[in-house]
C-alpha cells in the first residue's frame, strides 16, 4: 500500500528535484538504454599521393642554377670572352688532331702535320720533304731538297702517334701505312681517347688560370661577385668538356665503322 502511494507521488517529487539532478539522472538513464553501435570503418577521402621517381630526384639534385654574367660588368676583373676563346681553341686543336692523325684513309696530307726538330729549329714535314702516295698502303717522302734532315725526319715519323715504321733508301723515305684491320681501328680509338684527355687537361689549365686571375681581385670585389664569376667559368668549362666528349663519340663511331 505504501509503495502504491509512493508511485503516485513520483511525478510530483521529480518536478520538485533541482534541474541539475534531473538532467544527470535523465542522461544516465538514456545512456544505459542506447543501442550498441557497431564500429564500422569510415571511408576517408581518397587522396592521391605523388612520389617523385628516382630519376626525377636525381635530375633535380644534379641541376644547378645557370649563371650568365654580363661580361662588361666584370671586364675589370677578367675577360670572359678571352677565356671562352682559349677554351674554343682547345676544342679546335682537338678537331684538327682527329682529322690529321686519326683516319682510316691514306692521303699524302696525312703526314703534313708531323713536326720535325732540326738543329735550325722545328719545321712541318711538308716543308722539308716532298710527300707522295705510291699506293693506299705506302707513302713516300723525297728528301732530295734537305738530305741533311733525313735522320730528324725519320725519327719524327717513328715518334709520331700514327704507329709508323719508316724505311730509308738513299734520300727517299718509304712509309708503310698500317692496314685497316680491326686491331688498327681499335688502336686509333685509343689514340682518340688520349687526344681528348689531353684536351680536357688543357681546358682545366685554362680554367685554373682564369680562377687565379679572378682571385687577385678578392680585396676589391665582394665574395658573392667572385663566386658568380668562378661559377660562370666553371659552366664554360663544363660546356666545352661536353663538346670534347661529343667529338670523341663521333670519331669513335667513325673509326670503328
Amino acid at each position: 500500500m505504501a509503495l502504491s502511494h509512493l508511485n503516485l507521488l513520483r511525478p510530483v517529487l521529480y518536478r520538485s528535484l533541482p534541474s541539475v539532478l534531473r538532467t544527470s539522472r535523465l542522461t544516465s538513464s538514456r545512456v544505459s538504454f542506447l543501442p550498441q553501435v557497431s564500429q564500422c570503418p569510415v571511408a576517408l577521402p581518397n587522396y592521391a599521393r605523388h612520389y617523385a621517381t628516382k630519376k626525377s630526384k636525381a635530375k633535380a639534385k644534379g641541376q644547378t642554377a645557370k649563371v650568365n654574367i654580363n661580361a662588361a660588368l666584370v671586364e675589370d676583373i677578367i675577360s670572359l670572352e678571352e677565356v671562352k676563346e682559349d677554351m674554343a681553341a682547345v676544342l679546335t686543336a682537338l678537331k684538327e688532331d682527329f682529322s690529321r692523325n686519326l683516319s682510316v684513309r691514306t692521303s699524302p696530307g696525312a703526314l703534313d702535320h708531323i713536326t720535325v726538330t732540326t738543329k735550325d729549329g722545328k719545321f712541318p714535314l711538308n716543308q722539308l720533304g716532298q710527300i707522295s702516295m705510291k699506293s693506299p698502303q705506302l707513302l713516300v717522302v723525297n728528301m732530295t731538297g734537305f738530305p741533311e734532315a733525313m735522320v730528324a725526319v725519320t725519327r719524327a715519323l717513328r715518334e709520331s702517334s700514327m704507329g709508323l715504321n719508316p724505311e730509308v733508301e738513299g734520300t727517299i723515305i718509304r712509309v708503310p701505312v698500317p692496314k685497316v684491320t680491326r686491331e688498327h681501328r681499335e688502336n686509333l680509338v685509343k689514340l682518340a681517347k688520349q687526344f681528348s684527355n689531353k684536351s680536357k687537361d688543357s681546358l682545366r689549365r685554362v680554367r685554373l688560370n682564369a680562377i687565379s686571375q679572378v682571385k687577385k681581385s678578392k680585396d676589391a670585389v665582394s665574395d658573392d661577385t667572385l663566386h658568380l664569376i668562378e661559377k660562370q667559368i666553371q659552366q664554360m668549362t663544363d660546356s666545352f668538356t661536353a663538346d670534347i666528349d661529343k667529338q670523341l663519340a663521333t670519331k669513335t663511331k667513325e673509326l670503328l665503322g
